[in-house]
């Protein structure tokens, strides 16, 4: 009789055995940054996440550092929208002072920037709308100069969520004409129109007024044959790492993308994969850590090198208390 089991049977066995074991540096943690001062706002359909004005944000991120996490990923709520989102863009926009402050007083922390559009419109969409539709080429030069606006404010790391055509290309362009060589894009490569956001656009105040974003977010009913084909042109356009979003239910697509690739693959545990678990947790239904730490495990495993997760500073901490 073979025996499997007998490699399961002690917990050092088990530890040493692990294929798939996640570093607390794989993990990067999501903050959103708004107008005002004095603010540290929960939000409540995230439990444990909150909204901080920019002189709240250091601390905050402090700690996040202090757990061992090495990224964070920005997303500004701003004061202001109007028709083209020019916020994005503005020098003194809270993404670019929360950069400012953290690239001075958080030395040695990578700041990715959220890079998009939707937050700032006053129409909610990810990019100029004429005629009722967005105008891909028209929005590209927005994107580019929102992306320089952000690496000029210290951002290591821009990441284009919009998913238009071309726009990792016109973002490559314009930080190399800017002598930006160093500023690296993590472009949202593979990026569904999910029904997993709805938390995140309540907490980024960034739901389309009219409409959806399935004309340029992709079907949750394609393959991987459209996935690895926007893969591709990113990687093509200079993108220096790819991201599937969500992770969870594509699973399959995180696979795919990361055995063709030979760039960095980053995955986001999104705002409704992370509420499910901390609902289902609050009705008695599982055990909230061990849900957290099975669902990044599995998209860890299926081939993210790194992840987005609005737990990552908790993991990290429970990750040294089980090593000490």
């Amino acid at each position: 009789m073979e025996r499997p089991r007998r490699l399961r049977l002690q917990p050092v066995m088990r530890q040493m055995l692990a294929e798939a074991q996640i570093r607390p540096s794989a993990l990067i943690q999501p903050v959103f940054v708004v107008e005002g001062t004095g603010i540290e706002a929960p939000i409540p359909r995230l439990p444990g996440v909150s909204h901080y004005s920019v002189d709240r944000l250091v601390d905050a991120v402090r700690a996040v550092a202090d757990a061992g996490i090495r990224a964070v990923l920005l997303f500004g709520v701003p004061g202001r929208k109007d028709a083209q989102g020019s916020a994005a863009w503005a020098s003194d926009g809270v993404v670019q002072r929360a950069c400012a402050a953290l690239r001075e007083r958080c030395p040695g922390l990578i700041l990715m920037t959220d890079l998009c559009l939707c937050a700032y419109t006053d129409h909610g969409h990810c990019g100029v709308v004429r005629s009722g539709c967005i105008d891909n080429d028209a929005t590209l030069a927005l994107l580019a100069e929102t992306a320089l606006s952000q690496a000029k404010a210290g951002a290591h790391v821009v990441a284009p969520s919009d998913m238009m055509d071309g726009r990792v290309g016109a973002i490559r362009t314009a930080l190399d004409a800017a002598a930006q060589h160093d500023v690296a894009i993590m472009s949202y490569a593979v990026k569904y129109a999910s029904a997993f956001y709805g938390p995140f656009r309540e907490a980024q105040h960034s739901s389309p007024h009219e409409g959806d974003r399935r004309s340029y977010q992709m079907d949750p009913a394609r393959g991987e044959r459209e996935a690895l084909r926007e893969v591709r042109l990113d990687i093509e356009e200079g993108a220096d790492m790819v991201m599937v979003k969500p992770a969870l239910p594509y699973l399959d697509i995180l696979r795919a993308v990361r055995e063709a690739s030979q760039v960095p693959v980053v995955a986001y545990q999104v705002s409704g994969e992370y509420a499910m678990i901390e609902a289902a947790a609050q009705a008695g239904s599982l055990d909230r850590t061990a849900a957290l730490w099975e669902s990044l495990t599995a998209i860890h495993r299926a081939g993210a090198d790194l992840i987005i997760t609005y737990a990552a500073a908790e993991m990290a901490r429970k990750m040294a208390v089980d090593k000490g």
